[in-house]
């Protein structure tokens, strides 16, 4: 079996429904593994575990909210209960809001986007943790951002809690290294997502001319963000806990403050 395999596994991917979670959802069966499809819109993620299921996999979508803990719990269970254990959990759900000046963010919109991209990947991790203590083994993929490492100064909010991700994963790594958990983060820079393209924040792959952009002056496919999903899950990476590896190409906007 190759490294990269994932046969008797199974995965719960957060957000699976989106571009990047949809993405790894895919990547994950097409790898061999059950996956279970996690979002708060039925439809949306029923439809993508139907695809998951034309390609050969065994796929289950739960409707869930993963601010609200006893909703992650069931989600976990109900994964346990279907395919008997949890090998993975990819924490992608997440998002930002409208960019404004610090002074003009709402206290309640700071409380529910530090919810959505912090709180809710700790109660995620807290659930599996629990039942990868019990199996001993098993593999957490965080997804922080840029914005947490250089910062975002219209999405205050968001910057900070997905900076505290990185955090978050550090400090389990250290401390389920003793029952074989790695615990890393992937950081994305600007992704060309289907919602990105839809709000002209795609630079175009070619210039005025017509003529060819370097692809690495343009933003990576969400495709390729999957690949790296794959390779921490995946055996190949079993030397690896405690890491924030960032996915982006060379995008100013990515890496310096403007």
């Amino acid at each position: 079996m190759s490294k990269f395999g994932l046969e008797g596994k199974t995965a719960i991917v957060t957000g699976g429904a989106g571009g990047i979670g949809s993405c790894i959802c895919r990547e994950y069966a097409r790898a061999g593994a059950n996956v279970v499809v996690a979002s708060r819109n039925q439809e949306n993620i029923d439809t993508v575990a139907t695809e998951l299921q034309a390609l050969g996999a065994k796929a289950l979508a739960i409707s869930t909210d993963i601010t609200v803990p006893a909703e992650v719990d069931s989600m976990v269970n109900q994964t346990v209960s279907e395919f008997g254990r949890l090998d993975i959990l990819v924490n992608n759900a997440g998002g930002g809001t409208a960019m404004k000046k610090a002074e003009d963010t709402p206290y309640e919109e700071w409380v529910r986007i530090v919810d959505f991209n912090l709180t809710g990947t700790f109660t995620c991790c807290i659930a599996a943790g629990k039942q990868m203590i019990e199996q001993q083994g098993g593999k957490i993929i965080n997804v922080s951002s840029v914005a947490g490492t250089k910062g975002n100064p219209g999405m205050l909010h968001y910057s900070a809690a997905k900076a505290a991700v990185i955090s978050l994963s550090n400090n389990l790594s250290f401390m389920w290294a003793e029952h074989n958990i790695h615990v890393n983060t992937i950081v994305p820079g600007l992704i060309a997502t289907p919602a990105m393209r839809k709000w002209n924040v795609i630079p175009s792959d070619t210039d005025e001319d017509g003529n060819p952009v370097p692809p690495l002056t343009l933003p990576p496919e969400p495709e390729e963000v999957a690949d790296l999903a794959l390779f921490l899950a995946s055996k190949a990476s079993d030397s690896i806990t405690g890491e924030a590896i960032p996915i982006r190409r060379w995008l100013k906007m990515d890496r310096f403050w403007e």
